[in-house]
Order: C-alpha cells, then structure tokens, then sequence
C-alpha cells in the first residue's frame, strides 16, 4: 500500500533533526513495531486537521499506538524538549542568544463548547472557553502557555506565567 503524503508530514530536513531528540525504545520486550516518523506524522496530522484520534486515517499506524506515543512525550518532556531546541536553532539563525533576556506576556480567550465553561467578560466579549496566557520572546516565539478557566482576571494569570518561566528560566523574574 502506497503511503500518501500529507501537507503536515515532515520533510527529511525536518525529520532528520527532530529524530535525535526522541527517546530511544525500551530494551527488552517487544521490538518497536511502527516507524517513529510515521507516529509523528500521524500526530502532525491529528493537530492540523483537528480530528479525533478514532479518525486518524489508515496510512497511520494505529491510533492508539500514535495516542500513546503522544501522551507518554507529553509526560516525561519529549515535547517541551524539542520545542525549546528547536527555539534556540531559530534565535541561533535569527543572531540571537538561546535564551532571550526579555519576553511579552498576553492572554487569548478561546471558544471550546456551546454547553459548560465559564463564560469570559473579557473586555465585553461573552464567551463560553477558556483562556491562554502566553509568554514570548522578543521574536515571536512561545517561552511559556499556561491554560485557565474563561473566568480567570489576567493579571492572576500573569502571576501563574511569572511563576512558571522562574521555574524554567530561574532569575528571570528580576
């Protein structure tokens, strides 16, 4: 069966400098059974198209192997790992240090459902979500996300950001 490519698939390029940063499979017990390339196309695919994890199409491996996949990156860091190096190669390129020495924080209001949530009095805006709190660089680039309830002040928000990016980058706050 011919594979079909996707807009989300990785190039090589791309592929060749996310792959170093995936954690190696288990020793012992089964040998891994999917490409790892496929599992984050399949991931890359479900984020651009939004759709459920049951509806990952069939060029994928299974759903729940790349759901697995997925959470298990989430929790020990694998994410947030390649996130922030591939940050660094950007301010790298861009002239800048790894670490920026300044940032913005902003918050977005988000429609998730038309039953439940908090409804958001955001500057007059009635709207069922939730909020994002982001912190960025001087370039753009994400530095921090924190998610709270729609109802949530932004300058509560903002405390949770600080205390967020002094964990990450400590003696930020000063």
């Amino acid at each position: 069966m011919n594979k079909r490519a996707y807009p989300s698939d990785l190039t090589d390029q791309q592929w060749s400098i996310i792959e170093p940063m995936l954690p190696p499979a288990k020793s012992g017990g089964r040998r891994r059974s999917v490409e790892l390339r496929a599992v984050v196309n399949g991931i890359f695919y479900l984020s651009r198209s939004g759709c459920a994890w049951r509806l990952l199409p069939q060029e994928f491996p299974p759903w729940s192997t790349v759901y697995h996949d997925y959470r298990h990156w989430r929790r020990d860091g694998t994410w947030e790992k390649i996130h922030d190096a591939l940050r660094e190669q950007v301010r790298h390129q861009a002239g800048r240090t790894a670490q920026p020495s300044a940032g913005v924080i902003d918050s977005q209001t988000v429609k998730t459902t038309e039953k439940g949530g908090f409804v958001v009095n955001d500057a007059g805006k009635k709207i069922k979500g939730r909020k994002r709190h982001l912190l960025v660089d001087t370039l753009g680039l994400l530095l921090i996300v924190v998610v709270h309830a729609g109802n949530l002040q932004d300058r509560d928000g903002a405390l949770s950001v600080l205390a967020r990016a002094e964990d990450k980058f400590p003696g930020s706050a000063q």
